[in-house]
């Protein structure tokens, strides 16, 4: 059956490629971003304010419900590109975690633990101690270099320093190709879109500079931007700053092709808010990820996974994503995000 489904693949391709003959071949792998919504241990760190975090606001059971959590998010991720790779994402980004140790209970859930995934984390001056990381499965991407890059932030009123996420470059080699991943988790909308707006635009800025000294090493490389953004694709710090593009053809050199722009246009999201949708999540890619000449991996496609058991089937949050915490306690759910993930193919062999 897997081999059926594998095969029914490859035609699928051939059919939207239509200069590509039924003889080829393609490797396929899933890179997918999620916001795991507050993957918090139950320990509580003198060092952070993770006691505000909802698993420390729990009176009992708190073990319980992170045990829960945890196999919860397995889940999930366990499934993200399943029916089209027989596999889980190659490369995963992740935010909202507190440290390395949750993301190596994480990893190591029985639904994960063959598939050997690595970890790269670095612990973020977020008040709350909330980090991103990096999740990759070792036969698949070897890390060459990483890097946290500190997104330094004053209150306008008396200048005092604010501190948020880092964002996490990572180069490294996806079967033998040297590829870049920066995963982000920008400000969020605290006070107001507008009053926090220049936080997302700053934060913007900081990734532009990351892109950019890439670039200046090699005009050509490719670069894969995800995070939950706090911003919707046609916000000025996707639009203006980064430039991002909903069409491959527009796409200068140096630019960013934003797939999920299309998707907000036509009314999809990641995660919602008295009753309106924002798609705050997106994975971007440079142009040489854009190019018909599939000898080294390309993009094919992107998507939310926003499958039926991942979303609220009745009462006040129909329709919206299964939360984890709700009404002051643990509800059994997921996230308050959807995943997002993109497909990467290469041609491997030709008949």
């Amino acid at each position: 059956m897997k081999f059926l489904k594998y095969y029914i693949f490859i035609i699928a391709l051939s059919t939207t490629f239509n200069h590509f003959g039924q003889d080829k071949t393609f490797k396929i792998h899933t890179v997918a971003f999620y916001n795991l919504e507050n993957l918090f241990d139950t320990i509580n760190d003198p060092n952070k304010f993770d006691e505000y975090s909802p698993i420390m606001e729990l009176k009992t059971n708190r073990e319980d419900a992170y045990l829960k959590k945890i196999k919860n998010m397995s889940r999930v991720i366990s499934k993200i590109g399943q029916d089209i790779t027989q596999n889980t994402p190659a490369i995963l980004g992740v935010c909202e975690v507190e440290n390395k140790t949750v993301l190596e209970d994480l990893i190591n859930d029985a639904l994960l633990l063959k598939k050997n995934y690595g970890i790269v984390h670095y612990d973020s001056p977020d008040v709350r101690g909330i980090d991103v990381a990096l999740l990759y499965q070792k036969a698949i991407f070897t890390p060459t270099h990483t890097s946290s890059h500190t997104l330094k932030l004053y209150d306008e009123q008396d200048q005092k320093r604010i501190y948020t996420r880092n964002q996490l470059l990572v180069s490294g080699k996806l079967e033998g190709e040297l590829i870049h991943i920066i995963v982000n988790h920008w400000p969020s909308r605290r006070g107001g879109e507008a009053k926090s707006r220049p936080k997302r635009v700053a934060a913007a800025k900081l990734n532009k500079r990351i892109i950019d000294s890439l670039q200046v090493i090699n005009p050509y490389a490719k670069v894969i931007i995800m995070g939950d953004l706090n911003d919707n694709p046609n916000n000025a710090s996707v639009k203006s700053i980064l430039k991002a593009k909903n069409k491959k053809s527009k796409v200068g050199l140096k630019g960013i092709y934003n797939p999920y722009i299309n998707f907000f246009k036509n009314g999809l999201g990641t995660t919602a808010y008295r009753d309106s949708w924002s798609l705050f999540d997106q994975i971007m890619i440079t142009k040489p990820f854009t190019k018909k000449d599939y000898s080294s991996f390309r993009f094919y496609k992107a998507g939310i996974f926003n499958k039926r058991f991942l979303i609220h089937k009745t009462g006040t949050y129909k329709g919206y994503p299964f939360r984890s915490w709700a009404d002051g306690g643990f509800s059994n759910g997921f996230s308050d995000h959807f995943p997002v993930y993109i497909y990467l193919i290469k041609e491997v062999s030709a008949k």
